[in-house]
């Protein structure tokens, strides 16, 4: 079963009204949770208003599969959506949503390239009172505040949540004391894999005799979490479990645990990847649903241009996949 967790978005509005009364400024003065009131693009009331979409790559089957669902349900909400792939380059995406600006879009759907570099955009389409949505990768609040930036709302996995399922996935399958030694392929540039990260950790801290021993940077790459995981069992000889937590990562790592003649020692736990088959080396896996992620937020979007209130943040549970099962088709990490 579904749960999904939102949270209100009062609070974001009195801090709004506060930070109004304070100063005028166009990060603030952009269209917010719950307004009403706020003045919309004049494109947004054509026939058939733009959407931005801008995606970090289409490298990332996660990345593909949530640019087609933009197109297809944007084309069936009757807004006309355009994506800008920024090829994992922070500068070449605030250049795509300048563009975007330029064009007079309607509203923007963000899926940063990095959470920190990620506040820029969302200033930039404040600046230009263009609403923004983002998705997946979570904005810097830290860097948000200095920039004295905000956006409409987050939709994305409840990623702590799906940390946590893989470390208690760990624990009920190698048990509750037993001993375990984890290594962890993830990515410190991304708030969403550290959040993953300390949902594992978490897990793993009710079992007294597991300790993780290292987190190597995969950088969402499948050739970079190779290299590393291969490096990361070279030098950590007792690991018997992996979690990378991403699906590129999870790759990477399935092919270092072979390489090194280990599939029966060490057993990897991670966010999906594409397509692959649960064994007994691939034990479990948590998978987003990404082309979900853009329908909702196209379905808010709708709502907030027509002057309903949306919550300030959307959170989707996750499915696990267990050894024997398969991720289907857009079930990915």
């Amino acid at each position: 079963m579904k749960i999904r967790k939102a949270f209100g978005p009062t609070i974001a509005v009195s801090l709004l009204a506060l930070s109004l009364a304070a100063c005028s400024n166009p990060a603030v003065d952009a269209p917010s949770a719950g307004s009403t009131d706020s003045k919309l693009p004049a494109s947004c009331s054509t026939e058939k208003p733009t959407i931005g979409v801008a995606l970090p790559n289409t490298i990332n089957p996660y990345y593909v599969a949530m640019q087609d669902s933009f197109k297809k349900h944007g084309q069936e909400l009757g807004f006309d959506v355009k994506v800008a792939i920024a090829n994992d380059s922070d500068s070449t995406q605030l250049s795509q949503v300048d563009s975007f600006i330029q064009q007079k879009v309607c509203a923007v759907a963000l899926n940063a390239v990095n959470s920190g570099p990620g506040a820029a955009s969302v200033k930039a389409l404040n600046a230009a009172g263009i609403p923004v949505f983002t998705v997946n990768v979570i904005i810097s609040p830290d860097d948000l505040k200095t920039q004295n930036a905000s956006f409409v709302q987050y939709v994305g996995a409840d990623q702590v949540a799906g940390g946590k399922q893989m470390g208690e996935q760990v624990l009920k399958d190698l048990g509750a004391d037993a001993k375990i030694v984890a290594g962890i392929i993830g990515n410190p540039d991304q708030i969403p894999t550290n959040q993953r990260d300390q949902g594992f950790k978490d897990a793993l801290s009710k079992n007294s005799n597991a300790s993780t021993v290292q987190t190597v940077n995969g950088k969402i790459d499948p050739s970079v979490s190779l290299q590393v995981t291969g490096d990361l069992l070279q030098g950590n000889p007792g690991i018997n479990v992996l979690f990378a937590d991403a699906g590129p990562h999870a790759v990477g790592a399935l092919q270092a645990v072979a390489q090194q003649g280990k599939a029966d020692k060490v057993k990897v736990y991670a966010f999906c990847a594409a397509d692959q088959k649960l064994n007994s080396t691939y034990a479990a896996c948590a998978a987003q649903e990404p082309a979900k992620y853009a329908q909702i937020v196209l379905d808010n979007m709708k709502k907030h241009l027509a002057g309903e209130s949306v919550d300030k943040e959307v959170l989707e549970p996750l499915k696990v996949f267990v050894d024997g099962q398969t991720p289907g088709q857009g079930e990915v990490g």
